[in-house]
């Protein structure tokens, strides 16, 4: 995915000349193209996140676009003041972007670790907050974004991930997406992670057990046209997945959707997110998803369970 963000930053950078790239001491060779069609509009801030989003506030409020590039936790628990003051208070048109989001470096340990980032942000007032699911979604975001008014935080994979929509979907900011027909069951996801739902699927269909899968591509905004259609469908259960916090994520955003539009009678919630604790045996994103019950194993098993 950061692969993807820096082509497309790229390609929007030849398009429009206010466009300006904030690096907090990453990703420097990533952006060698940028750097070849626009070197005044390249900033590498270094290790000093909270001014690099105080700069690009003070940009975006003299007419530039400033997007800001760096590790998940790096740009947003480190420099929430500059966030909410700088960025949403002043209404500033800045594009967070955060990288490595979730467990991506979940060697590294809880520094690296951003699993609470969307239940900060989501206090604050006046930010869109996106999760798209892979490469293709975050680039019809990103040229969304960089049109509309007022702070976007973009929080996405590392490398590697799979390809889930097709490159025909109609994507972009508050789309909901149904990836999977099924019946009975409905999963809700964001973020890469949803691939677990898809491998999990294809081995619960072994079992006679056919759920539906749909990608919310982030939680602010939230598509409640698509989830009223959800309800319509008369699905008895919907879990929800995230690469994230079991609390103040997709499942508490899915929770209060519920009560606030009285749906409480029409369908019950199960939950799959991070637990509410430090991490503390590391290893790999995918062992990590798997000893605090986030994969595809975990999916089964609550299903199966149901």
């Amino acid at each position: 995915m950061r692969n993807a963000f820096a082509t497309c930053i790229t390609k929007l950078a030849k398009e429009r000349e206010d466009i300006v790239l904030l690096s907090g001491d990453i990703g420097n060779r990533m952006f060698d193209d940028f750097k070849n069609i626009a070197p005044n509009r390249f900033i590498n801030c270094g290790i000093a996140e909270a001014n690099m989003m105080s700069l690009a506030a003070g940009m975006a409020l003299s007419g530039l676009r400033p997007m800001i590039y760096t590790i998940t936790p790096f740009t947003t628990t480190r420099c929430l003041e500059q966030i909410k003051i700088g960025a949403a208070y002043h209404q500033a048109n800045i594009i967070i972007v955060g990288t490595g989001s979730g467990l991506s470096y979940a060697e590294l340990g809880p520094t690296h670790h951003s699993l609470e980032d969307i239940a900060i942000l989501r206090s604050i007032p006046g930010i869109r907050i996106l999760a798209p699911a892979d490469s293709n979604e975050l680039t019809a975001q990103l040229e969304e974004a960089v049109n509309l008014s007022g702070p976007t935080y973009i929080r996405i994979g590392k490398k590697g991930e799979p390809s889930i929509h097709h490159k025909n979907s109609k994507l972009g900011i508050g789309k909901g997406q149904l990836l999977k027909e099924g019946d009975e069951i409905l999963l809700l996801g964001i973020g890469p992670i949803i691939n677990e739902a898809l491998k999990a699927s294809e081995t619960l269909a072994k079992r006679d057990k056919n759920i539906a899968i749909a990608t919310l591509g982030g939680i602010e905004p939230i598509d409640s046209a698509f989830l009223k259609l959800m309800i319509k469908r008369n699905f008895h259960t919907w879990i929800t997945l995230e690469e994230h916090s079991i609390r103040g994520g997709l499942g508490t955003t899915i929770l209060e959707w519920i009560a606030d539009n009285n749906f409480e009678s029409k369908v019950k919630v199960k939950r799959i997110g991070a637990p509410h604790k430090f991490i503390h045996k590391l290893g790999n994103q995918e062992y990590t998803r798997n000893q605090i019950g986030i994969d595809n194993q975990a999916i089964i098993s609550l299903i199966e369970n149901l």
